[in-house]
């Protein structure tokens, strides 16, 4: 590759791929000795990176079937919006993460305007939970594959799949580095309160679901532990809805944002409530006992129990084949169930938890030398390089 400075276009459609995209921002920006520029969409990770986003990621991070309608119009004109973008600024690469919907739209649009840069999807479509015949598709759209799972390839190598394995970039985030002391003393907290992190989510549709719930939770757990302290880390996107929607809660939250303060208070955590995602992956590398617990519209319910065919929907369960993480699911999603199950995790169950849970991370790329934004970051650079030449 010559020695000038190669241009990266990066789409992340929600908070989990805007955290991806900027560990890749910053193994590239090491590999290249800072010989690389950023344009694209983005959140406030890779905002921190340096990256301008084109618009807010909030305007793409909806989840559910019947949710996503109403917002239709408006995904539509950020995707011309993203394939404009591309046109006008000449990258040497285009690569999407995650938010498979988004970006199969992005590279179908790109191809059309016969734009023949490389092209790279980075999490592929997880074919192995439903819609399996999306591996045969995939390879119309993209270039290259980035896979996170180890079991993954097998999906698409029978299609001439080109891609490679890098591992899950949850193991480089640091989310076993977080500082307990710090964050108590920063937030003015006793080694002696119970600390329980609550993680509703980064959609304002995850949010209207599943903070009531959260709350009539946290009610009945006070009663027990009149010591309760509770600390919601979120993301800029849904902060001020998280802060209108708990001023009436019985314990007032502590209310975070960034890696850095989402990781203390990991650390400082006697257990926590989570919504289904990336996040749990990271509640179990800092060892902090959890479940989860998640509701979408009876609709989109009704049609995801017909799609889906998966035992697990957490990656943990899923890697283990066997149910280590709880899952409260829809109707499950209730204050008296997630009650029952977080007292279990206060004691000598959540220890259990913890090891089984770690046992599984170690499938991830766990301890491995290289890491897997470091990978991914090699990949980028090889395909800019071949197509130079």
């Amino acid at each position: 590759m010559s020695e000038r400075k190669i241009k990266v276009f990066l789409a992340a459609g929600e908070p989990s791929g805007d955290l991806l995209a900027a560990r890749l921002m910053r193994a590239l920006k090491k590999q290249t000795k800072g010989a690389v520029s950023f344009s694209g969409v983005g959140g406030e990770a890779m905002r921190a990176e340096g990256m301008a986003s084109l618009f807010p990621i909030s305007d793409l991070s909806v989840m559910g079937f019947w949710e996503v309608l109403p917002s239709i119009p408006r995904i539509l004109r950020r995707i011309r919006e993203t394939v404009a973008a591309v046109e006008r600024e000449k990258p040497d690469i285009v690569i999407t993460v995650d938010s498979w919907s988004f970006s199969k739209q992005v590279h179908l649009r790109l191809q059309k305007k016969g734009i023949r840069i490389p092209h790279i999807h980075y999490v592929a479509p997880q074919v192995w939970a439903w819609k399996e015949k999306r591996a045969r598709q995939i390879k119309k759209w993209v270039d290259h594959l980035l896979l996170l799972l180890p079991f993954e390839e097998k999906y698409f190598a029978p299609y001439g799949m080109a891609m490679t394995y890098v591992g899950h970039p949850v193991i480089e985030g640091g989310a076993d580095q977080g500082d307990a002391k710090r964050f108590l003393k920063a937030h003015k907290l006793s080694e002696k309160d119970v600390i329980l992190t609550v993680l509703p989510g980064s959609r304002k549709t995850e949010i209207k679901y599943l903070l009531p719930v959260f709350r009539e939770t946290v009610a009945q757990l006070v009663k027990k532990y009149p010591k309760l302290r509770v600390v919601i880390p979120t993301v800029e996107t849904v902060k001020r809805k998280v802060e209108q929607e708990t001023t009436s809660w019985p314990v007032k939250p502590v209310i975070v944002t960034g890696e850095k303060e989402r990781y203390d208070a990991f650390a400082a955590s006697r257990a926590a409530l989570s919504a289904s995602g990336t996040v749990s992956l990271e509640l179990s590398m800092a060892g902090v006992p959890h479940l989860i617990a998640y509701k979408v519209s009876p609709v989109s319910a009704w049609l995801v129990r017909r799609l889906i065919k998966i035992k697990y929907v957490n990656l943990v369960n899923i890697l283990a084949d066997e149910k280590i993480i709880p899952e409260l699911l829809q109707e499950d999603c209730n204050s008296t169930q997630i009650m029952l199950e977080l007292e279990k995790l206060m004691t000598d169950e959540g220890r259990v938890q913890q090891k089984r849970a770690a046992a599984v991370l170690r499938q991830l790329g766990a301890g491995k030398k290289e890491t897997p934004s470091e990978k991914a970051g090699e990949v980028v650079r090889k395909l800019i390089a071949a197509h130079e030449h």
